[in-house]
Parts: structure tokens; sequence; C-alpha cells
């Protein structure tokens, strides 16, 4: 078998694992799906826990940054960056496994 990497980059709104999700990515280094998936409008999990639950393991978590005085209001990037991944097993005969 040979294993590749599955990776879900969860934009949270705050810090908080807890928190709710505000954008996402998923890539799939298996080749089973394209490079990014998922449904454009709908999260694939709610939260940061939600995918610790279903198996992801987090590997990355945003630096906590505080604003500049007087940039409190700022619009930037997406600040609250949670990495997580997932190695899944292949077929020795491909990602299809035919």
């Amino acid at each position: 078998m040979s294993v590749r990497q599955q990776v879900l980059v969860l934009y949270l709104g705050t810090s908080a694992l807890d928190s709710p999700v505000v954008g996402w990515s998923v890539y799939d280094g298996t080749g089973r799906t394209s490079p990014t998936t998922g449904d454009g409008d709908v999260p694939p999990y709610a939260s940061g826990v939600e995918a610790l639950r279903d198996g992801w393991r987090l590997f990355q978590a945003a630096q906590l940054i505080p604003p500049y005085p007087g940039g409190e209001y700022d619009v930037s990037f997406l600040k609250h960056e949670f990495f997580f991944e997932k190695l899944v097993d292949l077929p020795p005969d491909g990602p299809t496994g035919g």
C-alpha cells in the first residue's frame, strides 16, 4: 500500500477550534478527486472540533497576533487559519483501485 495526504484548511471566526468555519479549502493528494473538492457554499465541517472528531489531525494553527493600534477594523487576510491532514492508504494498483 502507498500512503497519500489529504489536507483540509479551515478559516474559523475566532482562534477557538469550536468557533464557526468562515472559509475552507480541501486538497486531495490521493488522486481520487480533483485537487480541491467540496461544495463551495457549504463548509465540510461547522468547526475545527468537528474535523477532529472525523479523524482529521491538526498540524498547524495561525499565530495569534494582536492588531496594531488603529488597525482593529482594517480588512485583510483571514487570520484564524487551521491546517488538518488525513493519511490515506491507496491500493497497490492506483487511486481508484482498478
